[in-house]
């Protein structure tokens, strides 16, 4: 079991923080994409080509009040506070009307690679 010191809670707790004021601040989805139905995309995080236990997952975007960015911070606990911003990449392929997108992105602060898969419907 990790345990972290309240010096990294009070880090983590200003990550958060820090990303949800930009979550706000972001433009909304559906005003930036109009005719998008729904968005789903599948993550898995992996270390040198292997599968983080754990780490792969769903996210099922609320469109009508998600904002128009993609942010994920890395799951791997001995990461350095690093994130993966795939709000440029998404957003290419949601305003080329793209029904299926992946990508992949290093994270910054450690060995992991995220990769993603987006399947998206339009009006």
């Amino acid at each position: 079991m990790v345990r972290r010191t309240q010096q990294q809670r009070g880090e983590a707790a200003q990550l958060i923080a820090e990303r949800r004021r930009r979550e706000d601040d972001a433009p909304r989805l559906h005003a930036d994409v109009p005719l998008l139905a729904s968005l789903s995309l599948a993550i898995d995080e992996r270390r040198d080509n292997s599968a983080i236990a754990g780490r792969s997952h769903v996210r099922r975007i609320v469109v009508e009040r998600a904002p128009a960015l993609f942010v994920m911070p890395c799951s791997d606990p001995d990461c350095t506070g690093a994130e993966h911003d795939l709000t440029q990449a998404i957003m290419r392929a949601l305003l080329r009307a793209a029904t299926r997108f992946e990508g992949e992105s290093a994270c910054q602060g450690c060995s992991c690679t995220l990769r993603y898969v987006g399947t998206a419907a339009y009006r």
